[in-house]
């Protein structure tokens, strides 16, 4: 009897171990690109990423992790997600739990999302979908700068180039914008919610270019993406992407390309340009959720619903690492200036294991 109780405990483990390999499988390599891309044409010499292993930090939380954030000097990672905190690292010094400095009392509900000011080290904003609200802050001080209640839920937040405009997506995929300055007697600058919200702009996740003259504008149920000047929101460039929407955009920091993520499991490369899909990269096997350029331009990590991330390399498309994740992660973002990308998420429940947690995690070499 206990024989067979062996043989049947080896054979649900070893199925269990075979579903798990299966999860993650080797991506697919898509044809040789011309010569003159590759980096050995371009004197570029990769990093190993095949030498790094993911460094995962795990939270006792029913609730996932939903967004990380470097700041602008790659000094400080914020995380938000599991409850009303924003949990900041300093990632070079530990990134244990009890590590993070916990910044509370602006929001009454779970915080969704974090961005960091790119002209400031210390300045950052979340928002809540729950409480409708954006709260700005100084990494400096515990209490918040200034709170910003608004008539809709926030659900994405991105930066102006110079830090003095902020847009948001609300959860009824409209583009809202506020804006830094002083209106009638006030002493000190403040955000203010920007007259262009009478626009009533449609999109799930936007960005600024950088120089700040332009918004890059995506729906999750619109094939194409939008171009549009800013400030007067005049629409530029249409270009068709994604079958069945488009999720994710990431800027290459060189100005060279636009990245594009979709439900498709494609990620498209336009050339800036011309505005015309350089390349289409097919190595994920599952929908897209977020993309990140390194700070040189010549890597691209890709976040999708599949419990692993991808980087490939810019030019070519050629898949260069397929990074193990503890979970499907709703971001990725690489180190403003190292080879490092963070990721977050939470780990699956599965019959008879451990709880889920909340997990944020690190790849690459930070030191």
């Amino acid at each position: 009897m206990s024989a067979v109780v062996i043989s049947i405990s080896l054979a649900s483990s070893l199925t269990i171990a075979k579903d798990e390999t299966e999860e993650i499988p080797p991506p697919q390599r898509p044809p040789s690109p011309p010569l003159y891309t590759t980096f050995a044409a371009r004197g570029v010499h990769p990093p190993t990423f095949s030498a790094f292993k993911p460094r995962d930090y795990r939270m006792s939380s029913s609730q996932a992790m939903t967004h990380v954030a470097w700041n602008c000097d790659g000094k400080k990672l914020a995380a938000v997600g599991i409850d009303k905190i924003t949990r900041v690292w300093f990632p070079e010094k530990s990134m244990e739990p009890r590590a993070a400095s916990l910044f509370s009392g602006g929001h009454s509900d779970d915080v969704d999302y974090v961005s960091w000011n790119p002209t400031h080290p210390e300045l950052f904003c979340t928002s809540s979908q729950k409480d409708r609200r954006i709260v700005f802050w100084d990494a400096r001080q515990s209490r918040y700068i200034q709170q910003c209640s608004l008539k809709v839920s926030p659900v994405q937040t991105s930066y102006s180039p110079d830090g003095r405009a902020l847009l948001y997506a609300s959860a009824g995929h409209q583009l809202f914008f506020l804006t830094l300055g002083r209106e009638g007697e006030e002493t000190k600058e403040q955000w203010h919610p920007s007259e262009r919200d009478v626009v009533r702009l449609t999109g799930s996740t936007a960005m600024f270019n950088h120089v700040g003259d332009g918004v890059i504008l995506t729906h999750h149920s619109e094939h194409t993406l939008r171009v549009m000047d800013y400030p007067s929101l005049t629409v530029r460039e249409s270009p068709a992407a994604h079958v069945g929407g488009c999720v994710a955009v990431a800027l290459d920091p060189r100005g060279r390309y636009l990245a594009s993520g979709g439900y498709d499991s494609i990620v498209n490369m336009f050339d800036l340009t011309e505005w015309i899909c350089a390349r289409t990269i097919t190595v994920c096997e599952h929908s897209i959720n977020a993309l990140s350029f390194s700070h040189d331009g010549e890597y691209l990590a890709i976040a999708n619903a599949g419990t692993y991330i991808d980087i490939c390399a810019t030019e070519t498309g050629v898949p260069l690492h397929r990074v193990p994740a503890l979970a499907p992660s709703p971001t990725v973002t690489w180190h403003p200036s190292k080879y490092v990308i963070a990721y977050c998420g939470q780990t699956k429940i599965r019959e008879g294991g451990p709880p889920p947690v909340a997990v944020v995690s690190m790849f690459g070499l930070l030191e």
